[in-house]
């Protein structure tokens, strides 16, 4: 049968070690002496070992205590942690993050799933839209964090990762064989203009057969087989793939993922959010976050 250690005894055993004496610890612990040795005399015995010399003036660890020491610190030290986690006051609020549409997937997530573990009692709304909407909302004070793409770096802003573009097909598609080139496009989409430049350079005709303002539309057009798309790498979404396309397309620019916060986001659980952002897309896949 599983047997637990007492946290209250450990506190007062810790703090005995700390400053030398029952007398100290009770007076540091606002205890008496008698309630701090009954204490001490509990936790010896259901380790049923000696944690104390008390054979000379000053008390002593013996090596038992010595060795209890270490584990008692840093399960005292895991037990605040979650206790000032799930009842501060400071750790609980809203932050509004905004990401835009084609990047949600991997990353988000599981710094969504991360965060919520390390500050159950905050909440995260997420915001998804084109980067020219989120930037426009940053400006306006409606978002605390954006995530944009973009081919420079406003002031204030961190860019995370450069990534190249790719061509976005169904899998064993056909559609990026045809001519014209059937493209798909949200209006807003910044990508849009530097591919269609990327084309008439390379001689391709092409034409947008499937616009919207709808992610989801476009991601069914193109998995349908219907037209093609351009996305960063490793951010195609189920049921398209980056087209193989051996030279057949131009090849296209890279852009930037960017990070702005507000000046509003400081303090630990603001700082953990931005950490997490950038481990996640410096990653490229986001599927790696450092387990801190």
């Amino acid at each position: 049968m599983a047997r637990n250690l007492d946290l209250t005894a450990l506190r007062s055993f810790v703090t005995v070690a700390d400053t030398g004496g029952v007398t100290r610890a009770a007076g540091a612990l606002n205890l008496t002496q008698s309630a701090v040795s009954m204490q001490l005399k509990r936790l010896e015995e259901s380790l049923d070992t000696r944690l104390l010399d008390r054979s000379a003036r000053k008390i002593a660890l013996t090596a038992a205590g010595e060795q209890l020491l270490s584990y008692a610190r840093r399960m005292l030290e895991l037990n605040d942690e979650v206790y000032s986690r799930l009842t501060a006051t400071e750790y609980e609020g809203e932050i509004v993050l905004g990401v835009p549409h084609d990047i949600v997937y991997p990353s988000i997530p599981l710094v969504l799933q991360h965060f919520h573990a390390d500050y159950p009692r905050m909440r995260v709304n997420l915001l998804s839209s084109f980067t020219v909407q989120l930037k426009e909302k940053f400006a306006r004070g409606e978002c605390d964090v954006i995530l944009t793409t973009e081919d420079d770096l406003d002031a204030g802003g961190e860019t995370l990762v450069e990534l190249p573009l790719v061509w976005i097909g169904a899998p064993n598609g056909v559609a990026w064989r045809q001519r014209p080139l059937r493209l798909a496009f949200e209006h807003r989409c910044i990508f849009r203009k530097g591919v269609q430049e990327a084309l008439d350079k390379a001689g391709i005709p092409w034409e947008v057969s499937i616009e919207s303002d709808q992610t989801r539309t476009i991601e069914a057009s193109v998995s349908a087989d219907l037209a093609v798309h351009v996305m960063l790498e490793d951010t195609a979404p189920p049921y398209s793939q980056p087209i193989q396309h051996g030279g057949a397309l131009p090849e296209l620019a890279s852009k930037k993922i960017n990070l702005y916060c507000s000046d509003m986001m400081t303090g630990e659980a603001a700082e953990r959010l931005r950490e997490l952002l950038r481990q996640s897309y410096r990653s490229h896949r986001g599927s790696r976050l450092a387990a801190q």
